[in-house]
């Protein structure tokens, strides 16, 4: 889903998303970021720097830090990479309305293999099997994206990896709200940027 259906979905004189467009991350690491989203049912938003566009996913539940837990990941389109910082409110009736804040974000590591060498990020996704190393703040270690099933059946996974940062006990979504680029709470941006506004 290219970042022109992100486009299509918005309008930009009523929303304050960056329009962006495909482009390279100032770093030489590719980023993920998650955005805690508080739309009509609150999710946090999966995303994946690869080839100049972040690759996205609807996490209802958000991320687990317990390899047990198996968490729904729902395709959404791409986002542009100018998506990574931003937290604001979405405007009643634009696309996704609601508050967001960066709750994640660091650089990854690719960790697919395949033939003794590793296998491009994207053809990883188109193939519906991802592994990776998280290096942010609240999420660190390995985590697998994994489809399942095939066609209008298809539904894709979002797992922690059994490794030295797996911990059933917690459960990071709950006890740790604030971003980490403005350590706001989604409630505190839909406060602030509602009274911005009257």
């Amino acid at each position: 889903m290219p970042t022109r259906d992100y486009e299509n979905k918005r309008d930009f004189s009523r929303t304050p998303e960056p329009k962006g467009r495909k482009s390279k991350h100032s770093s030489d690491r590719p980023i993920f970021v998650i955005q805690e989203h508080d739309a009509s049912t609150r999710h946090w938003d999966f995303r994946l720097e690869v080839d100049g566009e972040l690759k996205s996913w609807a996490v209802p539940k958000g991320p687990s830090t317990d390899p047990r837990e198996k968490r729904l990941a729902v395709p959404t389109e791409d986002h542009p990479l100018d998506y990574a910082d931003f937290e604001g409110v979405i405007p009643e009736g634009e696309y996704g309305g609601g508050s967001v804040i960066v709750w994640d974000t660091g650089p990854y590591d690719n960790i697919t293999e395949k033939d003794n060498g590793l296998k491009p990020m994207a053809k990883a996704i188109d193939d519906g099997h991802v592994l990776m190393r998280l290096h942010g703040q609240k999420l660190q270690g390995g985590f697998a994206l994994q489809r399942t099933g095939k066609g209008d059946k298809a539904r894709w996974l979002l797992i922690k990896m059994r490794d030295d940062d797996a911990d059933a006990r917690r459960n990071p979504t709950s006890t740790e709200p604030e971003s980490v680029l403005s350590g706001r709470t989604v409630e505190q941006v839909a406060r602030e940027e509602g009274e911005a506004e009257e």
